[in-house]
């Protein structure tokens, strides 16, 4: 009895963390207007992240009942999937960036989108991986994988977007409390530069030992290949593109490019496999002229903006889904995991009280004081449950 209620507690406390996360998620994303004609219907007093409906980022769902694996990949926003695929199989895809809603346009042949039915037959600057046909990671499996008996953590790169298993990760993993982002070999690879900041500022408990092993043990006789080509490529790009700031009126200087520096204080690469980066990595990033170049001609852009985080993108929602709550006057003196922690917690108390009112109706039970009490033993055993040691 003790074990199964002690599952039971797991079962509550996993549900909740699931609700809070699915929060997060939608909270940010329309769940009426479809985002394709994105306006200011929702928010009226804020400006809209979108380029012609290319939201910055939002929440995307596919619908395998509209396109198939056969079919063109195709993406859908939050208001369709309520609305127009309303009763079909849909599944959710997390966020993207830069997306428009496909809903409706030639991907779904004589199929109209009900919310915005004069739409481009095809959204040329969408991008599409496999996990719009329902598969992830470098193995190509679907999840949940009724094949693999472990229930592996996936975690999704910052950069294409991919979820990947931990396992393949390629390094140790890092626990997803601490809010790092996560960027894959093969996307750190695309954008070399990244292991010079990586030596520097990522987190060191995600690096491979075996890397450091090796590249240690060969420190002297040589170096690793792969450290020798991304050197190379930095240099070209820094030669390429002169790394100058806008000189100031008072001293025409030209200031020095953070790449170059730390290339000259340590080695470019001491590791290999996926990278956890502290929340803040993104602001160490070089932003002279020769970088920004280089993140442009890597597809990487967006690195320089702090606003196309996901936790950026959560907390924009969650702001607008309490509105003014006197919650928000408490967590302006928070820092980012603080401010969600709180929210978190709010939103999990809301939740559970919802739930009791909901179970008392159900039942046919007044609301006394008795019940509130035990209400509120309740969930005081639950959180003791979670949060006290082993």
């Amino acid at each position: 009895m003790a074990a199964h209620k002690e599952n039971a507690e797991v079962d509550a406390a996993v549900d909740a963390a699931d609700l809070q996360a699915a929060v997060c998620v939608l909270a940010g994303s329309d769940p009426e207007n479809c985002s394709y004609s994105h306006g200011k219907k929702r928010f009226p007093n804020r400006a809209i992240h979108c380029s012609h409906g290319y939201v910055k980022r939002q929440a995307v769902f596919a619908c395998s009942t509209c396109t198939p694996s056969s079919a063109e990949p195709a993406g859908i926003c939050l208001a369709c999937a309520n609305t127009c695929h309303d009763g079909h199989d849909i599944f959710e895809l997390y966020t993207k960036r830069n997306f428009r809603c496909d809903c409706g346009n030639k991907k779904f042949g004589d199929f109209r989108c009900q919310l915005a039915p004069t739409k481009d037959e095809e959204n040329t600057r969408n991008k599409y991986d496999h996990n719009f046909v329902g598969r992830y990671c470098t193995c190509d499996r679907p999840y949940p994988d009724e094949d693999d008996q472990i229930n592996d953590e996936m975690i999704q790169c910052v950069i294409c977007e991919d979820w990947f298993h931990a396992k393949h990760l390629g390094c140790n993993l890092v626990e997803p409390e601490e809010l790092q982002e996560m960027v894959c070999e093969g996307c750190m690879n695309k954008a070399p530069f990244l292991w010079t900041y990586a030596t520097h500022f990522a987190d060191p408990l995600s690096c491979c030992v075996g890397a450091q092993s090796e590249n240690n043990s060969h420190n002297s006789e040589e170096k690793p290949s792969n450290s020798i080509e991304q050197t190379s490529h930095e240099d070209t790009i820094n030669r390429s593109y002169p790394c100058k700031r806008k000189a100031s009126p008072v001293e025409a200087t030209t200031l020095p490019c953070r790449l170059k520096e730390l290339q000259v204080r340590g080695p470019d690469r001491l590791r290999k496999g996926a990278v956890f980066w502290p929340y803040s990595w993104r602001s160490e990033l070089c932003t002279c002229i020769g970088c920004k170049k280089a993140y442009v001609n890597s597809g990487v852009p967006f690195l320089m903006d702090q606003s196309d985080t996901v936790l950026a993108y959560e907390q924009r929602g969650v702001d607008e889904l309490l509105g003014q709550h006197p919650l928000m006057a408490l967590t302006d003196s928070m820092d980012h995991v603080q401010q969600l922690e709180a929210i978190y917690g709010f939103k999990a108390l809301t939740t559970s009280v919802t739930g009791f009112l909901d179970q008392c109706a159900a039942e046919g039970k007044a609301v006394t004081v008795e019940t509130v009490c035990q209400f509120l033993g309740e969930v005081q055993t639950s959180k003791r449950a979670r949060t006290d040691p082993e």
